[in-house]
């Protein structure tokens, strides 16, 4: 019974993936559309149109601890559902650039905020055991936005000259269910008793999750860490300084993968392989259906194998599908090559950063300092998610495709040397051990 109360509150919390991994990736459906529509050079189209939600996901991850720490997890998180669907409908019915990039700008915001209070919230509330598979449904559901997204994209490319409203609009309905089911949840018990001192209703949300000896024992882990805190507590303080890193390091490398590049621009990387317009767009169907598979297979070996062992095969798998990326464009291959090589990227990016980020970011940090220790991981992440697709359309016709790809893959081998050296295990260990161990002067 226990059991599935967690897992259902943290299937609930973790759906706010689905709409960010829809909302990500449905604007490469329209792409080449509102381009063409509108008229805008590839530098505008780059920067403003297409990665407008991408600038609000930096503001939501900069700025989203602040509702995340102050209103709570629970009242952030039905916020955020409510930005997502504002986003939707508004993007849908949009007829200039600028107020279509108003509309995906908030829904970044969403997006940026739920990299957060999701995570943040689920660790709080899963056991030590089972808290990387738990946070990594956050993950899955990332992954499962984006396949509906690409299938969505795929159906309604036909449709007619607004099919690109249809591709944007649909988030609607994913985006209220989301915030109505979000009412039924309780709030994180680390929240209240950190934030609001109000031991009763956590130690009653606790008991609906645990026995007397586990809810006395996680109480007391909690409280002596509260009164080790001190008022004026920062992540920048120096004893943070090694979480701070990690943290850094891992959202820095996540995003120089070139993950959120190809994304975003699939359809155009597939077309610049030599694919007909409705074979690049069936290609990203089989690109989510990838990640999809070895993000659930990452879901299942996270808390046996742990974090660094994903992180080993994710490094590897990556280095060898995009050094082949790079050489089959630098010899202008055509055919069924690229998509081949793009799905072992994919399955590379699922089994070890897409299952591990959310999930180690989540752990670093002492409870009163998880929120704006994600926070800062997730605008490390955001920040350069927004640059690198801002100008990839710009750098494939200045400098070629094959050397960005190039790139990537060098910045790759410097993540495996990075796993190897400095990434820490934390499989196993609860919240309370992991700030010990990681926080020390």
């Amino acid at each position: 019974m226990h059991k599935r109360k967690i897992l259902y509150w943290s299937v609930v919390v973790a759906f706010a993936g689905f709409l960010f991994g829809f909302d990500t990736v449905v604007i490469s459906g329209a792409d080449k559309q509102l381009q063409q529509l509108w008229g805008t050079s590839d530098l505008f189209h780059g920067v403003v149109v297409m990665s407008s939600a991408l600038w609000g996901t930096v503001v939501g991850a900069v700025f989203g601890a602040f509702p995340t720490n102050i209103l709570g997890r629970k009242k952030t998180l039905i916020i955020i559902g409510l930005l997502f669907f504002i986003s939707s409908v508004g993007t849908a019915f949009a007829n200039d650039p600028i107020f279509f990039s108003v509309f995906r700008f908030l829904g970044g915001i969403g997006i940026g905020a739920s990299t957060i209070a999701a995570p943040t919230y689920v660790s709080e509330i899963a056991p030590a055991k089972d808290r990387g598979k738990l946070v990594a449904l956050y993950q899955f559901n990332i992954v499962f936005g984006i396949l509906i997204a690409f299938t969505s994209n795929y159906f309604l490319q036909d449709i007619g000259e607004n099919a690109w409203r249809w591709m944007l609009g649909i988030q609607a309905f994913p985006s209220l269910l989301y915030t109505l089911l979000v009412f039924g949840i309780p709030e994180s018990p680390r929240w209240l008793i950190e934030y609001k001192k109000d031991k009763a209703r956590a130690i009653a949300i606790l008991k609906q999750i645990g026995t007397e000896a586990t809810v006395a024992t996680e109480i007391e882990a909690i409280e002596k860490e509260t009164a080790q805190e001190g008022n004026n507590e920062s992540i920048f303080l120096p004893k943070y300084r090694k979480p701070l890193l990690l943290a850094f390091f891992i959202a820095f490398f996540n995003q120089l993968s070139g993950i959120n590049a190809f994304l975003y621009y699939a359809p155009r990387i597939f077309e610049l392989a030599g694919l007909a317009k409705s074979a690049s767009f069936l290609s990203s169907i089989g690109i989510g259906i990838i990640n999809l598979i070895f993000t659930m297979i990452g879901i299942a070996l996270i808390d046996k194998y742990g974090r660094k062992t994903l992180m080993y095969l994710g490094s590897v798998g990556y280095i060898i599908s995009l050094a082949l990326v790079t050489v089959a464009f630098y010899f202008e291959w055509q055919g069924m090559f690229i998509p081949l090589f793009f799905f072992l990227f994919i399955a590379s990016h699922a089994i070890g950063q897409g299952a591990v980020i959310w999930v180690f970011i989540s752990e670093l940090f002492p409870n009163k300092l998880r929120a704006a220790g994600t926070s800062f991981g997730t605008s490390v992440h955001w920040i350069l998610a927004a640059l690198i697709p801002s100008f990839i359309p710009f750098l494939f016709k200045e400098i070629g495709t094959a050397p960005v790809f190039a790139i990537f893959c060098l910045m790759m081998v410097f993540q495996l040397i990075w796993v190897f050296l400095k990434m820490p295990e934390t499989k196993g260990r609860t919240l309370e051990e992991l700030s010990e161990s990681l926080s020390k002067q």
